[in-house]
């Protein structure tokens, strides 16, 4: 899995939102948004995810090198889960090219062309991007042209008929 954080503004101040992206599939698996870039902002991502996926082997998350990372209660949780921590090299966007993909996405089909005045207006706005469009209805070339959720359902069909 991969993750990242950025900031969207608002007439209100700024909201910062982490997201936790399927390296497979690229499904947005789990996102949270607060007024601040702190580790519980981090850690209800990952926990958000880990309601949604089951952990069967061994996890790598990635993320950037960013304190709420390194965090005595982020590395707790990861532990908890048994989950191996990678941090991308210092300076290095590449290293985290997925999510850096989808936050280009996010500000060039939503956040750029709007001016939202409240924190919550902007919240709605982005629940509505990432799981109505982005994982239902975007069609990514990684996936063949499908949507990340038609592209999970085509994997669990053929795993069902093999």
């Amino acid at each position: 899995m991969f993750f990242r954080a950025d900031y969207i503004p608002t007439s209100e101040g700024w909201l910062y939102l982490a997201v936790v992206i399927d390296l497979y599939s690229r499904k947005v698996v789990g996102w949270s948004i607060a007024e601040h870039m702190t580790t519980p902002l981090v850690n209800d991502a990952l926990f958000m995810a880990l309601k949604t996926r089951s952990v069967q082997e061994q996890l790598i998350w990635h993320t950037d090198r960013g304190s709420q990372y390194a965090s005595d209660s982020h590395r707790e949780l990861l532990a908890e889960y048994g989950i191996l921590q990678s941090m991308s090299r210092r300076g290095n966007g590449y290293d985290n090219a997925v999510a850096e993909s989808f936050f280009h996405s996010l500000k060039t089909e939503l956040t750029h062309h709007m001016k939202f005045e409240t924190r919550r207006q902007a919240h709605q706005s982005i629940f509505e991007y990432i799981e109505v469009f982005y994982n239902r209805q975007r069609l990514h070339s990684f996936s063949n042209y499908m949507s990340p959720v038609d592209f999970e359902n085509l994997l669990l069909l053929n795993e069902m008929r093999a």
